[in-house]
């Protein structure tokens, strides 16, 4: 018995992302996000960073022969991953391996580690964003064509979770569109114009990066040029307002996903029946039901947001020029951030991209409830054409 406890004990030690990721991995980890913040992403977006440092720093043949080893695959990760335990930092063990393959020992000369880590992170967001940004556009193309095909299509408004007025779905659905860009947007602002490289030395002061001043912020200026980050005022050590506008721009974005995933989920129920999500499961016992998988998942998705935001605003109060544990905290938490909220999207496009509206059942409904000589249905026709015509300019 002591002999099959240990053999469990040492099993289950060692949490198995992979393993995680096989079986829920389709669902909290769909879409194009996910590999974008993988382990090998942000390796490579570290690797990036100390290429950048090179070329502004080395020799060319030197800074080259950096670049042509600096590619994520030929790291252990295994290793990496030790070192990064050792250390409290996944820099330290990097460093010594791209030194020995590079056979450089200039490498990472003038840097910290956080200017590697918080660079790192900037560019594989600013990567992940990318994708991202594009799940979003496509869902709110997808938003935009059914405000225009159900302009007229009556719908019983609900306020307060009761019936409520005539409106139309394509008014509900232009709702839907201009937050959906309103949120895309603030990302593109935060992707363009927030996400900056950190190049500050020990204690953010440039002491050992170049000769003087000026020196240092030309290297810094080089390195933010070369890798599409904004070139900031000053290193940011202990100023985390960036870190924490992206995490707030991305719980937006989940918030507006959930929101339309929650009113989809609500029209669909078999009472209402007014829309099917097009990605419809089934249930263990009830053979009968079509479950609206797509908003589920983009609800259950962007319900894991909120917190992983407020970890990152709670850390803003770091100590002096590091934070001790406050600043670790936020990598994991970004790149899942970064994750669930991609995942949310995904979903949501699926979601709007399939979507089944039943216009005769919405009739029916609205009938049912306000009577034939229902409340004078309005002309929700001037404001979606505002919503497209927003949506279009972007």
């Amino acid at each position: 018995m002591a002999t099959d406890s240990t053999s469990t004990s040492k099993a289950t030690a060692r949490p198995s992302s992979s393993t995680s990721d096989v079986l829920l991995g389709a669902i909290f980890a769909r879409g194009r996000v996910a590999a974008a913040v993988s382990d090998a992403a942000f390796v490579q977006a570290m690797l990036d960073v100390e290429v950048a440092h090179a070329r502004a720093t080395l020799p060319a043949p030197a800074a080259e022969a950096v670049a042509a080893v600096a590619v994520a695959e030929r790291f252990d990760l295994e290793a990496l991953a030790q070192e990064a335990a050792r250390h409290a930092t996944p820099v330290i063990g990097l460093v010594a391996a791209l030194r020995e393959q590079s056979g450089e020992d200039g490498v990472h000369r003038g840097l910290t580690s956080q200017d590697v880590v918080d660079t790192g992170l900037m560019l594989m967001a600013q990567r992940a964003l990318s994708v991202l940004s594009d799940d979003a556009a496509a869902a709110a193309d997808a938003t935009a064509l059914l405000a225009e095909t159900h302009r007229t299509t009556p719908i019983l408004a609900r306020t307060l979770m009761q019936p409520a007025q005539p409106t139309s779905f394509g008014l509900k659905a232009a709702g839907w569109l201009v937050a959906l860009d309103d949120a895309g947007a603030e990302l593109t602002r935060v992707r363009d114009a927030v996400l900056a490289a950190q190049v500050g030395g020990a204690v953010g002061n440039r002491a050992a990066l170049a000769d003087d001043a000026d020196a240092g912020a030309r290297v810094a200026a080089a390195i933010a040029a070369e890798l599409g980050l904004v070139d900031p005022i000053l290193p940011w050590h202990g100023d985390r307002r960036r870190a924490a506008q992206l995490a707030a721009a991305l719980g937006v974005l989940a918030g507006t996903a959930a929101k339309i995933a929650a009113d989809v989920v609500l029209l669909a129920q078999g009472e209402v029946a007014e829309v099917r999500d097009g990605v419809a499961g089934g249930s263990s016992a009830m053979a009968h039901k079509a479950n609206p998988v797509a908003a589920i998942s983009a609800r259950a998705c962007a319900a894991r947001v909120p917190g992983l935001v407020a970890t990152m605003l709670s850390v803003m109060d770091g100590e002096h020029e590091r934070a001790a544990g406050g600043w670790q905290a936020e990598w994991e938490t970004l790149r899942e951030l970064l994750r669930s909220t991609g995942a949310a999207v995904a979903w949501l496009r699926e979601l709007l991209e399939r979507l089944e509206v039943d216009a005769p059942r919405m009739e029916a409904n609205l009938v049912a409830v306000l009577g034939d000589a229902a409340a004078p249905r309005p002309d929700t026709g001037p404001l979606i054409d505002r919503a497209l015509a927003a949506h279009r300019a972007r």
